[in-house]
């Protein structure tokens, strides 16, 4: 299995034809490891409903990486749940933004 650190930086859920909950923490970890709260943020908006699922078996994750005594593991899950509030609030002003950006769009195509 790869490290997060080893997950490619180009990945894109949408395209992914067997994507896993299992993978979308690992990409989650990376992002936030690699580009901070907004990087993870924008995988959230990616994922859509999916994101639930991910925060939910980070959380199991981080428990049972906690209980063997691994600590490195149990780090990085437990930073993604931490950052959680954030990453989901960030995610949402996102997708406003680009719903108001695609609304203009089409407000100006209009005449109106």
């Amino acid at each position: 299995m790869l490290k997060p650190s080893e997950l490619p930086a180009d990945w894109d859920p949408a395209s992914d034809s067997r994507l896993t909950v299992w993978e979308m923490v690992h990409h989650l970890i990376r992002a936030l490891e690699a580009g901070g709260e907004s990087a993870a943020a924008d995988l959230v908006a990616r994922l859509g409903a999916n994101s639930e699922a991910a925060r939910e078996l980070c959380y199991r994750l981080y428990v049972l990486s906690d209980r063997k005594k691994r600590a490195a593991e149990a780090l990085s899950y437990n930073a993604l749940v931490q950052s959680w509030p954030e990453i989901t609030r960030l995610a949402q002003e996102t997708a406003r933004a680009v719903s108001q950006r695609t609304g203009d769009m089409f407000d100006a195509g209009s005449g109106q």
